[in-house]
């Protein structure tokens, strides 16, 4: 079964989507590198205060994401994502201003909201507007456009900072107002969220939405390889003698992101849940790899394992999250989904430092890799409910997670 031409890619609405995603990460990083210096600069913080204001994004990016969701499931993808790169360029405006380092932490809240907001509409917007056979594909293309603007926006910024930091502010304003303009040219098809009724059907929010809480809680040990990994494989291959960790970040980056664009079809052609099961299961082989590598070469293969696994694993848990919601609450669901990765970093950064000082660096990517099998174990087991949602699923991926779902 084909899609027909109304269901075709709408290309020029994935460019502004995709477009606006990657500005305004773009400028929302561009101060990560920068923020540092600055506060020890300007205000003579501590490392303590400097690991607060660069962190503590995350906490109101943890609370807002299922709202946002939730909030475009009522009112529209646009109005939410175009709210968020707003909120974003609003946020880049503020570092101008001669603030104490208690307004610069409201500052980086807020932008946490807006970053919250920006992402989560635009995933399920994408989803939306997606051919159903192409669902799972066109999800990991929209990661791979949020870490192309994280890896330029904190590039950009780190250039920027040797010529002021007004440079950089203005870079960060500047940005997302670039992502609200592509995103407010995207038209807004017939049927988008926001009509009377859709509000009236859409519900509330929450990170225990039931659809997103086994996959969610997949995700989230899935990120405690990335985490150790980003964290310590330089310090481990150093203390190894081997040294170079920076090229093992950098072939994982790269394939992560080449994965998503040559196999990215793979959870829409083979199903979400077994795809999910096989790419946790190959982070756990690629970790357990950079463990135990004797040299450069086999610690670099592990960094391709890990990272051709771990990039297939988000798409795929997204993928089974939007089957099982109910297509009125497929915001809250997706939104509830992704606020796992911001807990699951919350958790592991902490837990692998721990590991690290008391144990030694391969515990660290040991359990990273224990945890890649608890989430292929879980995300073998999740069935697809009876009589559940996700009639906008594929034929073919639809038809694979019923089989599935009978032999669990």
């Amino acid at each position: 079964m084909t899609d027909s031409p109304a269901r075709a890619v709408p290309r020029p609405a994935l460019v502004g989507i995709f477009g606006g995603l990657f500005a305004g990460y773009l400028g929302l990083t561009a101060v990560i590198p920068v923020l540092p210096a600055f506060l020890r600069d300007r205000h003579a913080a501590g490392d303590l205060v400097v690991g607060l204001v660069v962190t503590v994004t995350a906490g109101t990016a943890l609370l807002v994401r299922p709202v946002a969701g939730a909030l475009a499931d009522r009112y529209g993808h646009r109005t939410v994502m175009l709210t968020g790169a707003l909120v974003a360029a609003l946020g880049g405006l503020l570092y101008f201003l001669p603030l104490a380092v208690p307004a610069l932490v409201a500052v980086r809240l807020l932008l946490g909201a807006g970053e919250a907001a920006l992402f989560t509409a635009g995933a399920v917007w994408t989803v939306a507007l997606a051919p159903h056979h192409r669902r799972g594909q066109l999800i990991g293309l929209y990661g791979v456009s949020m870490w192309g603007g994280i890896s330029a926006g904190t590039f950009l910024g780190a250039t920027l900072q040797q010529v002021s930091f007004t440079a950089v502010w203005a870079l960060a304003a500047a940005a997302p107002l670039l992502a609200a303009a592509l995103i407010a040219l995207v038209p807004v098809p017939h049927g988008e969220p926001g009509t009377a009724a859709q509000r009236k059907s859409g519900g509330g929010g929450g990170l225990l939405l039931r659809p997103a809480l086994l996959p969610g809680t997949a995700l989230a040990l899935g990120a405690a390889g990335y985490a150790g990994l980003a964290a310590f494989v330089v310090l481990h291959l150093d203390a190894r003698g081997i040294g170079s960790g920076v090229l093992v970040l950098s072939c994982f980056s790269a394939v992560y992101a080449g994965t998503r664009l040559v196999i990215g079809h793979l959870p829409d052609k083979l199903g979400p849940r077994r795809v999910a099961a096989w790419s946790a299961a190959g982070e756990a082989v690629g970790l357990t790899i950079v463990a135990l590598a004797p040299n450069l070469p086999i610690a670099v293969a592990g960094g391709v394992v890990t990272g051709v696994g771990f990039s297939l694993l988000h798409p795929s848990l997204a993928l089974m999250v939007m089957n099982r919601a109910e297509p009125t609450r497929q915001g809250a669901a997706i939104g509830a989904y992704t606020s796992f990765w911001d807990l699951g970093l919350a958790v592991w950064g902490p837990v692998t430092g721990l590991v690290a000082a008391t144990l030694d660096y391969p515990a660290v990517f040991g359990v990273g890799a224990a945890c890649a099998v608890a989430a292929a174990a879980m995300a073998a087991w999740i069935g697809r409910p009876a009589g559940g949602h996700g009639g906008t699923g594929s034929p073919g991926a639809a038809g694979s997670e019923r089989t599935e779902a009978r032999a669990a």
